[in-house]
């Protein structure tokens, strides 16, 4: 595809998986009544989704780095397409959570790629805005899915969520597998013991997480040990499955740990601010929607302007700034006694989120060399998905424990976590690029 279609994909690819996510959950209930199904069932429909997205995301970037993002893109949308329409005629509950984990493994084929597709295509100092933009498509997708999912379950029913994402999904799986990829993937090793492990490791996270309190133990211990192993093998190996070349660079980890502290600590607060918002202030889910709405289009907002502040002040300053303001917000949510102070603290942590995400992404992209921009994609989408689920996980127990005073605290503490984190990236969004790579070659930056 060429570099147009190539940052549509990527932003309608990214959107299309997030959109995904928010209509179901608020359609979930109107499923569960109609297919008869128990609250724990109608969970699994998005826990099996989950688990199989965040334990493959690492080994599908790195079948991206072998055989092509473009074609991995192709067959992820396809798949993902089809297995909406299927579960949008699934017949019981069973077939429902079943073909959720199966468009969970094409969700873990097209995520990664969607970022490996715009290192292919664009110079790394080109990255910034299409990964922007890719951003301010996910804001998109959170504002409007809550949306679109209750329209459509009051109206159509449960079942329209599901054919929802099937056209544009079909449309671009097929443009991608049926277009020559420019790009000629190089024949990098693929690790299958280090993805074996790698994704046990990850599900059992996962599945601990989700299911806190009552979560297995046993679950949890085999997926520590498959961690430790996945360590052992991965400094020994001659061809690992996490390279040193990306976990080992600092810029890397640092900018993964952001990820992970800001996205837990947003989407702890958005769990703490639903209750807190519909318990404490009496308001309907309808209301509250409309009160949370600054989220998302601050996020929207901020995508596109920190790609201009990346570029002007690099990734250090403007990461821990962001940071500071998405703690500011969730500080601005624990005080908050009326509808402005709500709206504001929703409109701080959506600016100071989608500022985060799009510098410590562009960070990860651009850092990791180019044969490993699948594995960089996966890191970071595993992040996504690791972060949200700590993040829920925490405000839950924190909620139970202090209550929601208490855990917005915490939450905001995590979040500035972000900051000193931030110090570890480069001060410049310059970066040292390998010049046997042509679309690489650019003059070498000040270390940082």
């Amino acid at each position: 595809m060429n570099r147009r279609l190539t940052l549509a994909g990527s932003v309608v690819g990214a959107m299309t998986v997030a959109l995904d996510g928010t209509v179901l959950t608020v359609a979930r209930p109107t499923l569960q009544h109609d297919l008869g199904a128990s609250l724990a069932q109608a969970q699994w429909t998005g826990t099996g989704y989950l688990v199989a997205v965040a334990s493959l995301l690492v080994a599908a970037g790195r079948l991206g780095d072998r055989y092509g993002h473009q074609r991995l893109f192709g067959i992820g949308m396809t798949g993902f397409g089809l297995t909406s329409a299927a579960i949008g005629v699934a017949p019981g509950i069973g077939w429902v959570i079943g073909l959720r984990v199966v468009q969970g493994v094409f969700g873990a084929l097209l995520q990664p790629a969607t970022l490996g597709m715009l290192r292919a295509s664009y110079p790394p100092q080109g990255l910034r805005m299409p990964i922007a933009l890719r951003t301010s498509a996910i804001g998109v997708a959170a504002a409007a899915g809550p949306l679109l999912g209750g329209v459509l379950a009051a109206g159509p029913g449960w079942r329209a969520v599901f054919f929802l994402n099937v056209a544009p999904a079909l449309l671009l799986g097929v443009l991608a597998l049926s277009t020559p990829d420019p790009h000629t993937p190089r024949r990098v090793a693929f690790d299958v013991p280090g993805a074996l492990l790698l994704s046990v490791a990850l599900a059992c996270l996962t599945h601990t997480l989700v299911a806190l309190p009552r979560a297995s133990w046993a679950v949890a211990a085999t997926g520590l040990a498959a961690a430790v192993v996945l360590v052992r093998h991965e400094r020994r190996t001659a061809g690992p499955l996490l390279p040193p070349g990306v976990v080992g660079r600092r810029p890397v980890a640092a900018a993964l740990g952001a990820l992970v502290a800001a996205s837990a600590a947003l989407n702890g607060a958005v769990f703490v601010g639903a209750y807190l918002l519909q318990d404490t202030f009496g308001l309907t889910a309808a209301q509250a929607g409309l009160r949370a709405l600054p989220l998302a289009a601050a996020m929207v907002l901020a995508a596109p302007a920190a790609a201009v502040l990346l570029r002007r002040a690099g990734s250090r300053p403007v990461t821990g700034t962001a940071a500071a303001v998405l703690a500011a917000g969730i500080l601005v949510l624990r005080e908050a006694s009326g509808t402005p102070a709500l709206c504001a603290g929703f409109a701080l942590a959506g600016a100071g989120f989608g500022t985060v995400m799009v510098t410590a992404t562009h960070v990860v992209v651009r850092w990791a060399p180019a044969e490993s921009a699948g594995v960089a994609g996966g890191l970071q989408q595993t992040a996504m998905n690791v972060g949200p689920v700590l993040g829920v996980a925490g405000a839950t127990a924190l909620t139970t424990v202090g209550g929601r005073p208490a855990a917005l605290l915490v939450l905001a503490v995590t979040a500035g976590v972000a900051v000193p984190i931030g110090l570890l990236l480069p001060k410049r969004s310059e970066l040292a690029i390998k010049p046997d790579h042509p679309q690489d070659r650019a003059p070498l930056p000040a270390r940082p």
